[in-house]
């Protein structure tokens, strides 16, 4: 019986298609280490009630890092989610409390959240502004605009069964992370087989050869800040139905949670690299370490501290894989 042979032209592929992903390998190790050393010092860890628990705060940051990573793939970069979306939630709150119908009142948080992320990328794209400086400015404006017209109070409204629906659980499964899932296999169709997927890449890599490929830079910037608009729209109306209320101090940090699971999990803050499968394992791993914490009783400033230095590793990590990968180019 003779004994089957790899070919090396086998094994260069094998190690190839290993080192194009050990990103998400090392980060499904870390999160089997982290459900090891969570459920040994905190017997709750491992409920069920806690699964769930887990899926939905990482719904909140998933359904807003999809979009973030199209916006860091393309070499730009949204710090405005969280007071867009606690803004979104306080307007739907005052539409719903006049009252407007629920239909009516999400559609205007959709376009309101359209609008908002165009706005953003109109001035990048158009005005050159660097979209640091641009969503800064939208981050300080929409959370004192939240603040000041509801006085730093939940917005409140009458019960809505349909929002109920929203908030609670459909086969055992928290309703906002069946979206964050479905959303989840919309992105990775978009980034992998459109061209609109590519062309994003194609900027983020490099703008200038993007445009003489006859890419449209200015069209596709403007595009993955409107779409990080919708997922900012549609964070709100998860929140909005898991809190019963519209608040100006809901989802404060969000932005900072999406960013850092963007960038653990790979995504190259220059831009042109990065997947959502990444994206996906680091939303798991900052949710993942935000709940241990919490239930092993962690001063919330000290998570405050580990999630800073969870941002500035990944980063570190990030640079220096694009150095390796440089060096073999």
């Amino acid at each position: 019986m003779s004994v089957p042979t790899v070919s090396p032209r086998g094994v260069a592929e094998t190690r190839r298609m290993l080192a194009g992903h050990m990103n998400e390998l090392g980060l499904l190790a870390i999160i089997v280490i982290l459900y090891g050393v969570f459920g040994a010092l905190s017997p709750g860890f491992l409920s069920a009630n806690n699964q769930v628990n887990i899926l939905r705060d990482g719904a909140t940051i998933g359904i807003a890092a999809w979009a973030q990573t199209l916006v860091i793939v393309a070499g730009e970069i949204d710090i405005s989610v969280g007071p867009m979306v606690a803004f979104i939630a306080v307007i739907m709150a005052f539409l719903m409390k006049v009252p407007v119908p629920l239909p009516f009142a999400l559609i205007g948080g959709v376009v309101l959240g359209l609008c908002l992320g165009s706005l953003a990328g109109v001035l990048r794209a158009i005005f050159s502004v660097p979209s640091f400086v641009a969503t800064l400015g939208l981050w300080s404006a929409l959370r004192g605009l939240a603040l000041f017209m509801t006085n730093a109070l939940p917005v409140t409204f009458d019960d809505n069964d349909t929002l109920d629906w929203i908030g609670d659980n459909v086969f055992g499964l928290p309703v906002s992370a069946v979206v964050m899932v479905i959303l989840f296999g919309v992105f990775v169709f978009v980034s992998r087989k459109t061209a609109f997927g590519r062309s994003v890449y194609a900027v983020g890599g490099n703008a200038n050869a993007a445009h003489l490929c006859g890419i449209n830079v200015t069209r596709i910037r403007i595009l993955v800040f409107a779409i990080s608009g919708l997922m900012a729209a549609i964070t709100a109306i998860m929140l909005l139905a898991r809190l019963g209320s519209g608040n100006a101090g809901a989802a404060s940090g969000l932005e900072f949670d999406v960013i850092a699971a963007v960038v653990v999990g790979g995504t190259s803050l220059s831009g042109g690299r990065g997947s959502m499968l990444g994206t996906l394992l680091g939303v798991l791993t900052i949710t993942v370490i935000g709940d241990g914490l919490v239930l092993y009783g962690i001063n919330s400033f000290v998570q405050d501290v580990v999630r800073g230095v969870i941002i500035v590793v990944a980063v570190l990590l990030n640079v220096a894989a694009s150095r390796r990968s440089g060096r073999h180019v």
